[in-house]
């Protein structure tokens, strides 16, 4: 990301933090139209989640200048996420419904140049995230095909 991205992208994410816990209703309703199945994936409340959901962004997005500050966070969200049952493909369908969002959230004020930002601020996020998830599933497979040594 350019620091002028990173910039647009905090001052736009700033505009939409008064109304965090819409936007975040806003994001989980477009991500469920999307992709009905990922429903089976939120065990708790969804407003408890669009919390932590905004309250994570709202780091990371603080942070861009100093990403491996909250990396291992990120890596971190990623294995949990990888034990819930997230897919790798299912990281496109949240970047379109995070896009989504936007456009709806910010109107006429999502520009192209606006959109370009994002897009790149959650290909970065999301690489730590798959990352993360990549781990988890490497133990996973190391843990279930270990076979005991009998002596």
């Amino acid at each position: 990301m350019t620091p002028a991205q990173k910039q647009l992208v905090q001052a736009s994410f700033a505009r939409l933090a008064p109304s965090a816990d819409a936007a975040a209703e806003m994001f989980y309703r477009e991500l469920f139209a999307l992709d009905p199945d990922l429903r089976k994936l939120f065990k708790s409340y969804l407003a408890q989640q669009g919390r932590k959901l905004m309250g994570m962004l709202g780091t990371a997005i603080a942070n861009l200048d100093r990403l491996e500050s909250v990396a291992p966070a990120v890596r971190d969200l990623g294995r949990r996420h990888a034990g819930y049952g997230v897919e790798p493909a299912n990281y496109e369908t949240v970047a379109c419904a995070l896009i989504a969002t936007l456009k709806q959230g910010l109107g006429s004020d999502f520009t192209p140049a606006l959109q370009e930002a994002w897009v790149s601020c959650y290909r970065l996020l999301s690489r730590e995230m798959k990352a993360g998830a990549s781990e988890h599933r490497e133990v996973a497979l190391s843990e279930s095909t270990h076979q005991p040594r009998l002596y």
